[in-house]
């Protein structure tokens, strides 16, 4: 079922993230995370992609199992810059072929270490406005389409009303809904769906929790993708840095009140980073489902 119209129907949205693993072994680990996750009947789980398209096979692997052997509603995750157009639509038709209805549509990360060297495919798609365009051009209505957003502007972007600017570009071709990347203070995602809505921009958009269980590991996805973490929270975790158990029951407590707070204030989904384990995404929901 598309992701667009299940928004329509649901009071609140729960959603998780998962990434492909590179073993069989870390694969089978991955289903036994959702399976242990199964019990919240999240409104859908979704399957990265890595950079320059680094992950294809195995995204597309995850993506067409879980579509098949769970029932869950599943949305792949498509970047554009490692492929020319063509390729793009050849794996949207095996998407399409098994009956998978969503995608999420993004530029993507150019591959470290080839930032000044990253050569674009002459016949590909360089931003992810356009990824969404060639998916509506050939696909119709077929896809919902997701995209991303980034409540303290994209690490590329000199200022967030130009981030809001392409932002719009984004939903003006044709994608339906749209997941932020993590943040850890509301005020930044409030302030930013001010000026979405005065920039006309009416498709729902899911502010994106990453529970920090690792100071280090959290610090670094949050330097690459440009959120701030709270001068509060590292001076809760420093004293504990070296303490894992410690870190976590902080940053599962931290990421509770960020929660309740956005669904007091009226948030209508929640898209959990789960970095393929379920631990801490049940203890935050179990603390927060009384407001679901």
């Amino acid at each position: 079922m598309k992701i667009s119209e299940i928004l329509k129907q649901v009071k609140r949205s729960i959603s998780f993230e998962f990434f492909p693993p590179k073993t069989p072994e870390g694969e089978e680990s991955l289903f036994k995370t959702i399976k242990e996750l199964e019990f919240i009947k999240p409104t859908f789980v979704s399957v990265t992609y890595g950079a320059g398209g680094s992950t294809r096979e195995r995204t597309i692997r995850v993506v067409k199992r879980i579509h098949l052997q769970t029932d869950l509603t599943v949305m792949a995750h498509q970047t554009c810059i490692g492929h020319t157009k063509k390729e793009i639509i050849e794996i949207l038709k095996e998407y399409r072929n098994i009956g998978v209805q969503n995608i999420l549509a993004l530029r993507g990360d150019i591959p470290e270490g080839q930032k000044e060297s990253f050569v674009f495919p002459p016949d590909g798609c360089r931003y992810a406005g356009e990824l969404v365009s060639l998916i509506r051009e050939n696909f119709g209505d077929w896809f919902s389409i997701g995209v991303a957003a980034y409540p303290e502007g994209h690490p590329e972007s000199p200022d967030l009303d130009t981030d809001i600017f392409y932002f719009k570009k984004k939903v003006d071709a044709g994608a339906d809904f749209a997941i932020t990347q993590m943040f850890f203070d509301n005020r930044y995602f409030y302030n930013f769906m001010e000026k979405v809505h005065k920039a006309g921009i009416n498709i729902p958009v899911i502010p994106g929790i990453m529970p920090v269980t690792n100071f280090k590991q959290i610090k670094k996805f949050a330097d690459m993708c440009g959120a701030s973490i709270p001068k509060e929270l590292i001076e809760k975790i420093q004293p504990v840095a070296d303490r894992p158990e410690e870190v976590e029951k902080i940053g599962i407590e931290y990421a509770v009140k960020q929660c309740e707070d956005l669904l007091r204030n009226g948030v209508r989904g929640l898209h959990f980073y789960t970095l393929n384990r379920s631990k801490a995404t049940i203890h935050i929901y179990n603390r927060i489902k009384e407001l679901i």
